[in-house]
């Protein structure tokens, strides 16, 4: 028995019943996107939008912006609640605009530190920056280098904090190699905990760092799921299974000790011939934030977001019933990724009560076909 909003509903039984009578359908995707909205024109005030980062309770959005007066500069948008209109930007002034070019933010789930990264001088390389503030009502404090082992003569952006505080991932890119464009990775610093120092930085590996030019890796709340943007513009030939100049891309794995999967493009409606970088998740992953340029132009790119549904139709005949309970009850206890739809639209690595819960919530809704 499962009990859900404080009713007790035999699923389990019926889910039971149901796999000794019906077969199992054909296997699809357990999650998609819907259709992406742009953030609108107060977001933008005629400024582009790049990379965005939105808090953990969904009431600021930071972001970094090109304009002509201030350059490269970080901003950030309120909201008092998830349901009403953003503000106007604001720019978060000379604190955190110290550099060149400054971007790439990432709030902490407390939203008590901001990380980004700074270019400073010739040939402008990148390091990686934190500012804290006490309280989320209180200023930001002067912005901190992280400094080694992190920080190197290398070249480290887009960084992307974990939501316990203690993995900080991003990019690196050794520019000192021959060549048109640098060789880039993705890379994990790790620490016992807030107060500590972070550790030694490691590659996320050949499965994840299989591609030269890449970007902006993107840590989900749960540790399960990575996006990234890959970078094709100056490539003789696009990634395999791209879609045009600048794609999201994204990898899961079922634990947080596990290995990453082999890399997905998202796809339309994301994706486009286009550019869509900067991917960004709401803590409850419900909600994908990204830049995009349908235009082509880089200097073009607003901010969107697209909804992240899971697939609760699991056989695809249009409607959720017995049937697909039965295929959920079938794999009940197995890492099947077309019933590991909860508590995440992209699962925890395993068929449970939390994939039960979800699919109870749509029992009996029409399902239109996934395109």
């Amino acid at each position: 028995m499962v009990w859900l909003n404080g009713n007790r509903m035999s699923l389990v039984v019926v889910g039971v019943v149901a796999a000794m009578v019906l077969g199992v359908g054909s296997v699809r995707a357990d999650f998609v996107f819907g259709e992406p909205k742009n953030l609108g024109p107060t977001v933008h005030s005629g400024m582009s939008g790049f990379r965005p980062c939105i808090s953990a309770d969904g009431l600021e959005i930071y972001f970094e912006s090109l304009t002509q007066s201030s350059g490269w500069d970080i901003w950030v948008c309120t909201r008092a609640t998830t349901d009403d209109e953003w503000s106007k930007p604001k720019n978060l002034g000379e604190l955190a605009n110290i550099g060149q070019m400054d971007s790439c933010p990432s709030l902490s789930a407390d939203g008590l530190e901001l990380y980004f990264n700074s270019q400073m001088g010739d040939p402008g390389w990148g390091d990686l920056w934190v500012m804290r503030r006490a309280t989320k009502s209180d200023p930001w404090g002067p912005a901190e280098k992280l400094g080694p082992p992190v920080n190197s003569t290398k070249d480290e952006s887009a960084p992307s904090i974990s939501a316990d505080g203690l993995e900080l991932y991003f990019s690196f890119w050794d520019r000192n190699l021959p060549g048109d464009d640098p060789v880039q990775g993705f890379y994990v610093t790790r620490r016992e905990t807030t107060d500590a120092p972070w550790g030694e930085p490691v590659s996320l590996g050949p499965v994840i760092n299989s591609w030269p030019n890449q970007w902006e890796p993107e840590i989900s709340s749960d540790g399960l799921l990575l996006l990234w943007s890959d970078y094709n513009s100056r490539q003789a030939d696009p990634r395999p299974g791209g879609l045009g100049l600048t794609d999201i891309w994204y990898s899961r794995r079922a634990t947080k000790d596990g290995p990453w999967s082999e890399p997905v493009n998202l796809g339309p409606p994301v994706n486009t011939a286009y550019i869509q970088t900067g991917p960004a998740l709401s803590a409850d992953g419900s909600t994908l934030y990204f830049s995009s340029s349908p235009s082509g132009s880089t200097y073009a790119s607003t901010i969107w977001q697209a909804p992240i549904l899971p697939v609760v139709d699991l056989n695809g005949d249009g409607i959720v019933d017995a049937a697909d309970m039965s295929i959920m009850i079938e794999h009940w206890g197995e890492d099947y990724s077309l019933c590991d739809i909860g508590p995440m639209p992209w699962g925890d690595g395993i068929v449970d009560v939390q994939d039960l819960i979800v699919l109870a919530e749509h029992l009996f809704e029409e399902v239109p076909p996934i395109q």
